[in-house]
């Protein structure tokens, strides 16, 4: 079937003046060079520069005849920002980051503060109860290795 309306007039409806492309890009410069857009811009490179950028740090759990060993590889953290928690059967790895940076100009007035803070943390469970008192940690070249002590119960013979 064909429109009474003709071919050239219903084209002309749907062009768009070049007026409104310049408004069209105008719109789109201004939305980038807005404080959201650029917070996200800012946000994308944050990400990339993070040790850490899937918000987890790779963990390794491995046993022998003795322990579990728990090894966490944390480039970049100081012993400082890592923290320690144990629960009858867990542990909890626990890392906490605070960034302040601050930018003044040369009469000393600041126009730009920054503060960042992450928190990350890991939770292992092992199948035996952990004894705290038996836990030892060390911390050296961004690898933090925990070695917990099997504890072995008491084996009851079974008479007959």
């Amino acid at each position: 079937m064909m429109s009474s309306v003709p071919p050239s007039d219903q084209n002309n409806n749907k062009k768009m003046k070049p007026e409104q492309f310049r408004d069209i890009f105008r719109t789109m410069n201004d939305l980038i060079h807005e404080k959201p857009v650029k917070g996200f811009l800012q946000s994308i490179d944050e990400f990339f520069s993070n040790p850490f950028p899937s918000g987890a740090f790779p963990v390794q759990v491995r046993e022998n005849e003795d322990n579990y060993i728990i090894a966490a590889e944390l480039p970049g953290i100081k012993k400082e920002q890592i923290r320690l928690n144990i629960l009858p059967n867990q542990l909890t790895i626990s890392i906490e980051n605070n960034e302040s940076e601050t930018k003044e100009d040369s009469n000393n007035h600041i126009f730009q503060k920054r503060v960042s803070q992450q928190r990350l943390s890991r939770t292992i469970s092992l199948p035996v109860m952990i004894n705290e008192k038996m836990v030892k940690a060390s911390y050296r070249d961004g690898l933090l290795t925990i070695t917990i002590p099997l504890v072995r119960g008491t084996t009851i013979n079974i008479e007959d």
